[in-house]
């Protein structure tokens, strides 16, 4: 019995020591599938980040729209629309998980060239919401659910006069050697260059592609058009293609002397568009269509700074006076904050 009781003490004991051993063993096992884990994470989001900030830099800018598919009677696919130019892209800021690019164009005659603040784009990573286009001229905000923030950038693009225009969330995706970021479609603002000319349509439900290129990057839109005065209809699909080639063969020092003369302007400027997203969980600019009225005040102002007429401090307490005179909380019904419509879907340019 001694001998029983020796050995069952014995046993039990070496039963402990390899349980203990082997929890040891999975115990570093997940440790080390967690480190691996955290740095396959770490690699991932640092890939990323220089996929974005590639973005930046000097380019020859191509944008190409295309109408492909009708979808009301009696609409005629309208003529393709291609432009271009020279575009500098400057990364603002970037904090890690947050980066925000400045487009700016440079157009016109070599010897004369005419500089234009162009939009921007902001990236944050795994984002507890994002701010997406409504329709009418409005934006709210919208919660990013945990399984879909993982991983995942949004990108939330901004117009001329750093006012929103649309945003979205997707994952960086690397298949066959490409690098790119799509996500679902959204609704955006109408283009100004149908904003300008047309009036039978008041948003766009796009997909926006943002792909990577031994040259550069492309922006690949899908784009229906959509009827909002009901029920959303479509009336046409566009292909558009913004191609972005790396060319330093412009005078990319007038775009940097506009930015290094109106950067600290702009960021007040966009200081004031920060503290309305932070107050409102949705708002509204109260000009219906193009918003001229807004954005010319505004780069008006940005123009007196670059020109020395105006110091910077004056400059973006006006900028503020004027973005809260065109905005308000209370959104109303979708169809209120439609610009009237003169032409009818599927008639000629509005």
């Amino acid at each position: 019995m001694r001998y029983s009781a020796s050995f069952s003490v014995l046993a039990c004991a070496a039963f402990l020591l390899t349980s203990c051993a082997a929890g040891g063993a999975v115990s570093g096992q997940a440790a080390s599938a967690q480190v691996a884990s955290t740095g396959q994470e770490a690699a991932s989001f640092e890939r990323d980040r220089q996929s974005i900030l590639a973005m930046a830099g000097d380019y020859k800018v191509t944008f190409d729209f295309i109408e492909t598919v009708p979808f009301v009677e009696g609409y005629e696919l309208k003529d393709r629309k291609l432009s271009g130019g020279n575009e500098i892209v400057r990364v603002v800021e970037d904090t890690g998980d947050f980066i925000s690019l400045q487009h700016i164009l440079v157009v016109g005659p070599e010897d004369d060239p005419i500089v234009v603040k162009h939009w921007r784009q902001d990236w944050r990573y795994e984002p507890q919401r994002v701010l997406v286009f409504i329709g009418g001229n409005a934006w709210e905000w919208r919660d990013v659910p945990a399984v879909e923030r993982a991983g995942a950038w949004s990108q939330t693009v901004y117009q001329v006069d750093d006012a929103p225009r649309y945003g979205a969330v997707g994952e960086w995706t690397y298949e066959d050697g490409i690098a790119e970021w799509t996500p679902p479609a959204e609704w955006r603002p109408l283009p100004r260059r149908d904003m300008t000319t047309r009036d039978d349509y008041h948003a766009v439900d796009a997909v926006n592609r943002h792909t990577l290129t031994p040259d550069g990057w492309v922006h690949e839109q899908t784009n229906s058009k959509l009827i909002l005065t009901g029920e959303p209809q479509a009336l046409v699909r566009e292909i558009g293609v913004n191609t972005y080639r790396r060319n330093s063969g412009f005078d990319v020092a007038v775009g940097d002397a506009y930015w290094a003369a109106t950067e600290n302007y702009w960021a007040g400027v966009r200081d004031e568009w920060g503290k309305i997203e932070a107050e409102y969980p949705r708002f509204a600019i109260t000009i219906k269509g193009e918003t001229e009225d807004l954005y010319n005040p505004l780069l008006s102002l940005a123009g007196e700074v670059q020109a020395g007429e105006r110091d910077t401090a004056s400059a973006v307490a006006e900028a503020r006076t004027v973005i809260r005179s065109f905005v308000t909380p209370d959104v109303g019904a979708l169809v209120g904050r439609l610009r009237p419509t003169t032409t009818p879907a599927g008639g000629g340019e509005g």
